[in-house]
This record gives structure tokens, sequence and C-alpha cells, in this order.
């Protein structure tokens, strides 16, 4: 497994990108975090996988992830773990079950949501109100990065526990 700086490393390695980019909050920034070229990585993977299933609380019983990049952290959460994973739809499909939560995700779960790159929290908060019109709730949202730009801010604001497994400076951003 990787330590921590490894990680880190190898992280900034395949997923740094330096340009003109707008993120999805619509910030503008000079540097991007391009998730699914570290997501992709099955070093990196396994690493966050095992990191985010260590920091479940007690009475997690399930994992979720926001599509598309918190799916294949939640899966790497849920193989590290032993606890099944939902996905959590941006918005409804309009087709098959029209479902915004794929996998089960029951009234009385307690979920442990994974996000891949934080940056103002939008996404995973959105995320956080559709797991609890399911009936259930968030113990704790875990970022692989948090890009120190308001999501510890937002996400606690709105009365979430947050943690990051590594920050932009961890990276060296």
């Amino acid at each position: 497994m990787l330590d921590q700086a490894t990680l880190a490393k190898r992280i900034r390695e395949v997923a740094y990108l330096e340009g003109d980019f707008t993120l999805r909050s619509g910030k503008k920034s000079r540097y991007y975090l391009d998730k699914y070229l570290f997501e992709t990585q099955p070093d990196i993977l396994a690493a966050l996988g095992a990191r985010m299933a260590a920091r479940r609380g007690p009475a997690v019983t399930r994992l979720a992830g926001a599509e598309l990049g918190g799916v294949s952290l939640a899966a790497a959460a849920s193989l590290a773990s032993g606890l099944p994973f939902a996905i959590i739809r941006n918005a409804k499909k309009d087709y098959g079950t029209s479902k915004m939560v794929e996998g089960q995700l029951l009234p009385g779960d307690v979920v442990l949501l994974v996000e891949d790159i934080a940056t103002t929290g939008g996404q995973v908060l959105e995320a956080a109100k559709v797991i609890a019109a399911a009936g259930a709730s968030v113990d704790k949202i875990v970022a692989v990065i948090d890009r120190q730009e308001g999501a510890r801010e937002n996400i606690e604001g709105a009365g979430f526990v947050f943690e990051s497994i590594l920050t932009r400076n961890d990276l060296g951003v």
C-alpha cells in the first residue's frame, strides 16, 4: 500500500494539469486535478479505498458516492470495508427506473459519503440531500482532495463532518 507521501506524489504525477480551467463550481483555476487520471490507476484507487474505509465511523452501514467521480471511490472503499455502496445520481434519469439512487439505500442507513475533489462542496451537499430524502443519514463526508477553496466551510456549515485524505498543499500546489 502507498504511504501518504507516495500517494500524494503519485496523484500529482498522473493528474495535475496547468492551464486555464473552469471548475464544476464555475470558479476559474490555473490548475486542474483530473480525477479520472488518478481514479483509473489501480495502486492509487486501492490506497484511496483503504483510506476511505478506515475513516468510517462504527455506525456506518453503507457507503455512497456521487456520479461519476465518486463511483469508483465508493466501490474501492466497499471492497476494502466489506460494506455495500450506493451511487447517487446528479439528476434523475428519464428511462428505466428513473431513480436518484442506484443500488440500495435503506431508511435508517448511516452513510459514509465519499467525494473525489472538493472545491466548494456543492455536488457532495446535493448528494447528501438525496441521502436524507431516502431516510438515511450521512455520518461523514470524506474527499480525496480538498482544494481549500471553501468546501470544508460549506460542508461543515451545512452540519456535516468533513475530512480529506489530501489537500492541495499536500500535493505541493
